[in-house]
Order: C-alpha cells, then sequence, then structure tokens
C-alpha cells in the first residue's frame, strides 16, 4: 500500500485544522454525505491534526477521536469565525461599504484587502 499523502509532505496546522473545521461543520448540515466522504479522505491520507504524546511524537488520530477531543470546537465553529472576521477587519481596513458582509467580496469588499493596496 502506498504510504499516506501526508508523510510525504507534511500539511501545515493551520491547514489540518481547517480541514477538520469544514468536516466538523459539514457534519451538522445539509451535506453529511459530503462529510462522510470528506472524513474518509482525512483519515485516509492522514490530514488531520497530530496529537503529542508527552515525549512529543506525533500520533494520527481519527475523525471521532479529535471530535471528543475538542469538545469546545461547536460543528459551526467555523461558521462563528467566518462571522467574526469581517467586523475585526473592518476596524483595520475600512471596507468600501459599510455594513455589507460576505466571505465571497472582491475588491474593496474583499477580506484579503490589506492598506497597502491601492484600489481605484
Amino acid at each position: 500500500m502506498a504510504e499516506p499523502l501526508s508523510a510525504q509532505c507534511p500539511v501545515p496546522l493551520a491547514e489540518s485544522e481547517l480541514y477538520f473545521l469544514i468536516a466538523r461543520y459539514l457534519s451538522a448540515g445539509s451535506c453529511r454525505k459530503a462529510a462522510q466522504v470528506l472524513v474518509q479522505d482525512l483519515e485516509q491520507c492522514q490530514l488531520l491534526p497530530k496529537r503529542l504524546d508527552w515525549e512529543g511524537n506525533e500520533h494520527s488520530r481519527s475523525y471521532q477521536e479529535l471530535v471528543l477531543s475538542s469538545k469546545h470546537v461547536a460543528p459551526d465553529h467555523l461558521l462563528q469565525i467566518c462571522q467574526r472576521i469581517g467586523p475585526i477587519l473592518d476596524k483595520e481596513i475600512p471596507a468600501g461599504i459599510s455594513r455589507v458582509a460576505s466571505l465571497l467580496g472582491a475588491g474593496r469588499q474583499s477580506l484579503l484587502l490589506t492598506a497597502k493596496v491601492n484600489l481605484i
């Protein structure tokens, strides 16, 4: 059997956590079948965040093990993060139109807008 993808090229922790949050979100909504397929892929490719033992060694864990060890992470945790990002960023870099809250914005409405960008 081939070596898991994560063993070939490690996935950054933020990416691994994002995969988990997406699966968690999908599992509680209308896309439960998509969540099941995603969880299978995440486990097979060992893309979920690893567990560290007391000696600092990493260990793979299943999606269910991660859910049980992360009881503070609600199924809508990713949605809550997304809802909070816009207002936080608006304080730093005001958007072109106030109160337009879209994760899909472009130009001055993009959540990826930086203070250095000059848009006409």
